[in-house]
């Protein structure tokens, strides 16, 4: 199969995840996990966008979602074990433990607020 694309550079991509509740997701992701507000819309807030490092995701008030079983995002990070250990402390429901994975991460998913899924990994090396 040819594409015919134009010649076009990609830039970053950032996972879009549908919230309940944009204050209770705030205290996850940006209290918790430990990522900081760039942007919000809306009165009351119903769109956000969160930054650390060169991770992005966007959160978008959707009242009625329901969470599937599905990952919704993927975070690479240089210390799964750390942030395992402190989402732990920090209450967060961990959907699959700790692990190294035959395909080169030590990973784990957790749950945000709302049930939506983050796989988190780690290269090993």
């Amino acid at each position: 199969m040819t594409l015919d694309l134009p010649p076009t550079t990609y830039g970053r991509i950032a996972a879009g995840v549908p919230v309940t509740d944009v204050e209770r997701a705030l205290g996850f992701y940006r209290d918790v996990l430990g990522l900081d507000v760039v942007v919000t819309n809306g009165d009351p807030t119903g769109f956000v966008i969160l930054r650390r490092g060169a991770a992005e995701l966007h959160l978008t008030l959707q009242r009625g979602h329901k969470a599937g079983l599905h990952n919704v995002a993927h975070l690479l990070v240089d210390d799964a074990t750390a942030l395992h250990d402190h989402l732990v402390r920090h209450g967060a429901r961990i959907v699959k433990g700790l692990r190294d994975a035959d395909f080169g991460l030590r990973t784990f998913v957790v749950a945000d607020p709302d049930g939506n899924r983050v796989d988190v990994g780690e290269p090993l090396r």
